[in-house]
C-alpha cells in the first residue's frame, strides 16, 4: 500500500487576533481601540523585533494605560513606540480586568 499525502501544508505564523484577515485599515484600527475603551479594558502597547517575535516575550511600551478613555492618547503612544522602534512589530492589547486576560491583541505596525 502506497502512502498518500494530502498536500504540503504549512502553518502560517500569526502575531495576533486578526492574523488571518487582511490588514486593518486606519479606521478599523481606531474602531478596535474604541471597542477596547468602551469595554473598560486597559490598553497596552508591546513591541518586538521580527526575529524575536515568536520565541520571546514582547517588550511593553511604558505601563498599561489604566483608565484610559481617549482614543487619541492611545494612538499617540502607538505612533511614539513605532517612531522609537521602526524596525519592530508594534501591537495593541486590551486587558480585561474582570476575566484577567487579554480581550484582544493585534499588530498595528508590522515590520515585515
Amino acid at each position: 500500500m502506497q502512502h498518500q499525502t494530502a498536500g504540503d501544508y504549512h502553518t502560517q505564523h500569526t502575531l495576533e487576533t486578526f492574523g488571518f484577515l487582511p490588514r486593518l485599515s486606519q479606521d478599523e484600527i481606531y474602531a478596535q481601540i474604541n471597542y477596547i475603551i468602551s469595554q473598560g479594558w486597559t490598553p497596552a502597547i508591546e513591541h518586538a523585533h521580527p526575529t524575536q517575535a515568536f520565541d520571546h516575550y514582547w517588550t511593553m511600551w511604558k505601563l498599561p494605560f489604566f483608565g484610559e478613555s481617549n482614543l487619541n492618547n492611545v494612538v499617540a503612544e502607538m505612533e511614539a513606540c513605532h517612531r522609537a522602534y521602526p524596525d519592530h512589530h508594534v501591537r495593541l492589547i486590551g486587558y480585561d480586568s474582570y476575566t484577567q486576560s487579554q480581550g484582544v491583541c493585534f499588530v498595528v505596525y508590522d515590520a515585515r
